[in-house]
């Protein structure tokens, strides 16, 4: 009986752990790829350039942080201590960042690179702790019986991500603009987070060590890419992953923008406005985590490109006199926000249990780093870019009065690229069905049992 218990208890205490830490970490990520573009709007410049940098060195950070302590992690065979570390300094340096309003603003150039030095460091530390730390461990504890669900809960994690940090959010910014209250807040929760983990995880530690050669060695042994390239299918999926990554971060990066300078909400209304049909889109994960089970991996990718696509053709053609900021709720823009989160939430739960269950054992840590190669740093690369020169070429300009700068509002078109871009991804995931796992579920459609 009290075997029974003590494996209840730890499993109880397993699933908290992917829960807390993994939600802690995605509201974090959504205060850097939401609230710090709107930040940089109120505070510092509505200059699309700012946002591009942050991004560019942001993606640099994270990906060279990942396959630095993924290489770390592999060669010790330890989590808990990068999860713990990586998530405290993660949440002090949310906390630093909002500090650079502070600087003046007369020192236009001082005070951009200090924005995005500041969410460098942010990123590089915050990878080290949910993105090298995290995301290995949850590669760990994933079995043939419990991947469905793991993967349900990593995908939905970025939308109740999105759904806490926009909601959350919107009330610490408020009518105000206090952004410093909503770093500060959000900054102690993953400290705390990053506490906990220290405390309650067990298992973080006893995966045996894989060393070869120098540390350095077995850093760069992973860029020769020879091991990726023998699975064909993951480089597969890995590809169809980066297409849609750069057409979601293409409007992505500007959403909140776009709904507050473009629509003309407030940023605690914003909030509100991306949460409810989010909360909605979430429970996709329920059937989609039966299929991932069932190995339509192919089918349900293909078809969640399919959905997002549809939900940003509904956004793009809104404009400001088919909207009234005053009334929260319009139903054409959260049906397209819904629809959105649906092909969300489907292709990046069925894309990540995809890939990890492809990765060979002794290497998982480096592997996350070649997952974020293609998940974070080419997606946001060429996302920022082709978001940037839309905004710039086909958004709403204006000129300062103040300033005499100009200044750049995203609006609808930012969905019309984003949905090109996105639609590329469904073409690599065609020849997986020529691969064995996904030729088997196709059998399995073809003549049910």
């Amino acid at each position: 009986m009290k075997e029974k218990q003590g494996k209840t208890r730890n499993a109880v205490t397993l699933w908290l752990l992917v829960w807390g830490l993994g939600i802690a970490g995605q509201i974090c990520w959504n205060i850097e790829n939401q609230w710090f573009n709107t930040f940089v709007y109120a505070k510092i410049g509505k200059d699309p350039s700012i946002i591009t940098g942050m991004l560019f060195c942001s993606a640099a950070a994270t990906t060279f942080s990942t396959f630095f302590f993924g290489t770390w992690i592999d060669r010790t065979g330890k989590r808990r201590i990068f999860i713990g570390l990586g998530y405290i300094l993660w949440g002090i340096f949310t906390i630093a960042f909002g500090l650079t309003q502070f600087i003046s603003r007369d020192q236009y150039l001082l005070v951009a690179s200090a924005v995005v030095l500041a969410d460098t460091v942010m990123s590089f530390f915050g990878s080290m702790g949910n993105d090298a730390g995290f995301s290995t461990w949850t590669n760990d504890i994933m079995n043939h019986k419990n991947r469905g669900q793991i993967g349900a809960a990593l995908a939905t994690q970025p939308v109740l991500g999105t759904i806490l940090g926009t909601v959350a959010g919107g009330f610490l910014v408020g009518s105000d603009d206090n952004y410093m209250r909503l770093f500060l807040v959000m900054g102690v929760f993953v400290i705390l987070s990053g506490i906990i983990s220290l405390v309650f995880m067990n298992g973080g530690d006893d995966m045996p060590p894989y060393q070869e050669g120098s540390f350095w060695e077995q850093f760069v042994r992973v860029f020769n890419f020879r091991e990726f390239k023998a699975i064909p299918e993951l480089v597969l999926v890995d590809v169809s992953v980066t297409l849609f990554f750069i057409g979601f971060n293409a409007f992505f990066a500007y959403i909140g923008n776009y709904i507050i300078y473009y629509l003309g909400y407030t940023p605690d209304m914003m909030g509100i406005i991306e949460a409810v049909p989010l909360v909605l889109s979430m429970f996709v994960a329920v059937p989609v985590s039966r299929l991932i089970n069932r190995n339509y991996h192919t089918y349900v990718s293909i078809l969640s490109i399919a959905v997002i696509i549809a939900g940003l053709l509904l956004l793009y053609p809104i404009r400001p006199e088919d909207v009234d900021p005053s009334k929260l709720f319009n139903f054409r823009l959260w049906a397209g926000i819904f629809v959105v989160g649906m092909g969300y939430v489907g292709f990046l739960q069925t894309v990540k249990v995809w890939a990890k269950q492809l990765y060979p054992a002794q290497s998982r840590g480096q592997f996350e780093g070649i997952w974020i190669l293609f998940f974070v740093l080419i997606p946001m690369i060429g996302g920022s870019l082709l978001g940037q020169a839309v905004v710039s070429a086909g958004g709403e300009t204006f000129v300062n009065a103040v300033s005499g700068q100009t200044e750049y509002i995203p609006n609808g078109n930012i969905f019309l690229a984003g949905a090109a871009a996105i639609a590329l991804a469904a073409f690599p995931l065609f020849r997986t069905n020529r691969r064995g796992r996904t030729k088997e579920a196709f059998v399995k459609i073809r003549r049910p049992r």
